[in-house]
């Protein structure tokens, strides 16, 4: 597939989403936990007003407060 070819189908974003989640289920099991840890990400912003910021508010609070799954050792 041409770089001009998946650019009409979709965005670099997309592409590297595919790609990295291809990645992450060809690893062993173990591994494959902790890179699925590792691509959760928490969305927090701030109002700033005169200098100064407001209250951080978070997008997904109840994702930030479910419990993480641990990889059998």
């Amino acid at each position: 597939m041409s770089s001009a070819t998946w650019r009409s189908v979709f965005t670099y974003n997309k592409y590297a989403q595919i790609t990295a989640r291809a990645v992450r289920q060809s690893l062993k099991e173990t591994e494959r936990l902790q890179a699925e840890r590792r691509g959760v990400t928490a969305l927090r912003y701030q109002k700033w007003e005169n200098g100064t910021g407001g209250t951080q508010v978070l997008l997904n609070p109840e994702e930030a407060k479910a419990p993480q799954k641990s990889a059998a050792v």
